[in-house]
């Protein structure tokens, strides 16, 4: 007799081997953790990992996923909460740039998933779902100045807070408010008045 899978249970063990498997990837780098190095890390057997996932790479999608998701959905809640277009803007940075750790963490493993994705298809298909999402999240800051040429501003923020996001993890001491102020001055180069500075 197969055992009933609770789906509240499995959503909750996926969801904590995802976030075992980011910090392995994030200590080791991609390329250098194996599914037993992330098992040893979730503290179950490698054949959990396979059952859940099916591969290394569907992990690592999963982890992108997923992390990708809390980063939207957080910052979209931000920006609807935020009153003023320069509170939308200030909650958009923010979000960009959450804490010295988490930011570094997280953009670490995002430049291992995007340079692994240049060669994996199936990664690559994770990597454009990613630049969806975040053109959406990015349209909805970039629509502040106007729709006429929101989706070229959107790219423009995008780049912005991904070259940003580059030198943050180079930086050996990165002052988190001083990348937030520089995020903050690029998007008002962006968009333009009204804008003035914050």
């Amino acid at each position: 007799m197969a055992r009933k899978v609770n789906p509240i249970q499995d959503r909750s063990r996926r969801a904590a081997l995802e976030k075992a498997a980011y910090l392995a990837i994030y200590e080791r780098g991609y390329a250098g953790v194996t599914l037993a190095d992330i098992a040893a890390h979730a503290g179950v057997s490698r054949g959990t990992l396979v059952y859940h996932f099916g591969s290394r790479a569907g992990l690592l999608a999963a982890v992108v996923r997923r992390f990708t998701r809390t980063i939207g959905v957080a910052t979209r809640r931000a920006l609807r909460q935020a009153e003023s277009p320069d509170a939308k803007l200030v909650a958009f940075v923010e979000n960009q740039f959450f804490g010295v750790e988490n930011t570094r963490r997280f953009y670490t493993v995002s430049l291992d998933f995007l340079a692994a994705a240049t060669r994996d298809p199936e990664l690559m298909a994770v990597q454009r779902d990613f630049v969806r999402e975040t053109l959406e999240l990015d349209l909805e800051l970039a629509r502040l100045a106007g729709e006429d040429g929101a989706e070229r501003r959107a790219r423009q923020l995008r780049a912005l807070v991904e070259g940003l996001s580059v030198r943050f993890v180079a930086d050996p001491a990165p002052d988190l408010e001083l990348y937030r102020a520089d995020c903050v001055a690029g998007v008002q180069a962006i968009l333009g008045s009204p804008f003035r500075p914050i």
